[in-house]
């Protein structure tokens, strides 16, 4: 395992302990914060994204943070209620309702930018349970056990924070949000960024996220927020199946399908890490969704081709020089209205470094 850092304010990122990883904050809110000037409260701001890479970036004008494995979600905390919007818009609150509860306490308006997850008893940030706690694909369930870890705060008190710089933006955030709770601080984390990394991945967490301390919100990726992964994880669209006569729900494999500007692009299958509710469940809905108009070219042996409606995240360890997924392995469907999700080819940089960026 990686050395801590020499620092004496080391995070438990790095530390040899069974507690589960906590978040707390670094230093008291400055009351000096300049004063704004009074700002209308948006109906929405478009996310920053962060930027797919594959190394750390180096220098003291970043900071590093855990990566959450969960639902992008933005908390409004407004005069008349709360609100919990996903990244592709869709009203979410009722989804949540313990972290819309705990965020009535704010007592002003506010908007977070953070993570909604469920923790394993190691303290790790857990997909597959999240999915679960929301009754999968289209279930109804309220997850009342998922909690958000706020990275970032938007608007507080009627100012608009986005022009300000990270920094700044972090020392508010750190100031209004304790350690423990529903709504939790996503702690910036000291140390070597290459260093960081090794820990989170012998931690077994999905990686580390790079922030560039002075720069403003910006929605979109324009490389100011960077995530590096222990194992690389993006959705892709489901657009039909391999069948088999030995597999349990008689799925081979999944043919998997990414953006290029209007169209699917066929990139592999994948035919490991299915539980056999997964299976039983994905045939019978994809049977549902047979088409004669096949939505990529692909090959195979008696493919079914489907509409392209299911979004499925994919762990996998890179790509093939034809543009495919190396060691696919399913994780699970996500929701429909998450669609902005789905994995986005940028043929100029996806393989010029192996990887790649979401849509």
């Amino acid at each position: 395992m990686a050395k801590p850092p020499k620092t004496p304010r080391s995070k438990p990122l790095l530390r040899e302990t069974d507690a589960p990883l906590r978040g707390r904050a670094r230093r008291p809110r400055d009351p000096r914060q300049p004063q704004l000037p009074l700002d209308p409260m948006p109906e929405r701001i478009e996310p920053a994204l962060a930027l797919l890479v594959d190394r750390p970036p180096v220098g003291p004008e970043w900071a590093f943070e855990i990566k959450w494995d969960g639902y992008r979600l933005a908390v409004h905390v407004e005069l008349d209620g709360v609100r919990i919007i996903t990244r592709g818009g869709h009203d979410w609150t009722p989804r949540f309702p313990a972290i819309a509860e705990a965020a009535k306490a704010f007592g002003t308006t506010i908007i977070l930018d953070g993570e909604a997850v469920v923790l394993d008893e190691q303290g790790r940030s857990d997909f597959g349970a999240l999915q679960k706690a929301l009754g999968g694909r289209g279930g109804k369930r309220s997850a009342s056990e998922a909690i958000f870890y706020a990275f970032d705060i938007l608007y507080f008190d009627g100012h608009d924070l986005t022009r300000m710089d990270l920094e700044e933006r972090r020392q508010i955030l750190e100031g209004l949000i304790d350690a423990e709770g529903t709504i939790r601080l996503s702690e910036e984390i000291d140390g070597d960024g290459v260093d960081l990394l090794a820990g989170a991945c012998e931690l077994g967490l999905e990686g580390i996220v790079a922030k560039r301390r002075g720069a403003p919100y910006t929605p979109g990726r324009n490389g100011d927020w960077r995530k590096i992964k222990c194992v690389q994880s993006e959705s892709f669209m489901v657009v039909g199946y391999e069948p088999s006569a030995t597999a349990r729900g008689g799925i081979g494999s999944l043919l998997l399908a990414a953006r290029r500007g209007h169209d699917w692009v066929y990139v592999g299958n994948v035919g490991t890490g299915f539980k056999e509710q997964d299976t039983l469940y994905l045939r019978k809905t994809l049977d549902k969704l047979k088409t004669k108009r096949p939505p990529v070219v692909a090959e195979g042996k008696g493919i079914v081709f489907a509409q392209p409606t299911l979004i499925a995240e994919i762990e996998f360890r890179g790509w093939t020089s034809d543009q495919k997924l190396r060691h696919a392995s399913y994780k699970g469907l996500r929701e429909v209205q998450d669609n902005a999700a789905v994995f986005d080819l940028n043929s100029d940089a996806i393989f010029a470094n192996g990887q790649g960026r979401r849509a």
